[in-house]
């Protein structure tokens, strides 16, 4: 498991899925459950985020970053 910053490169409200663009350049799909807090509404492409990504490239926890981050 690790922690890192990415951009989200996609998402789509309706369904609260999308991807990230890792900073190495990897990009990687997330699903709803991912989502950290109901700030995921103010979710959209370009945003900088905090994920956790799993062993097998699975983000399974995604948070916006504010300035206190």
């Amino acid at each position: 498991m690790s922690r890192v910053q990415a951009t989200v490169s996609f998402y789509d409200a309706e369904s609260r899925s999308g991807r990230v663009l890792l900073d190495d350049g990897v990009e990687l799909p997330f699903a709803a459950t991912a989502l950290a807090d109901e700030r995921s509404r103010l979710l959209r492409p370009g945003q900088r985020v905090r994920v956790v990504v799993e062993e097998a490239a699975v983000v399974t926890r995604l948070q916006i970053l504010t300035l206190a981050d």
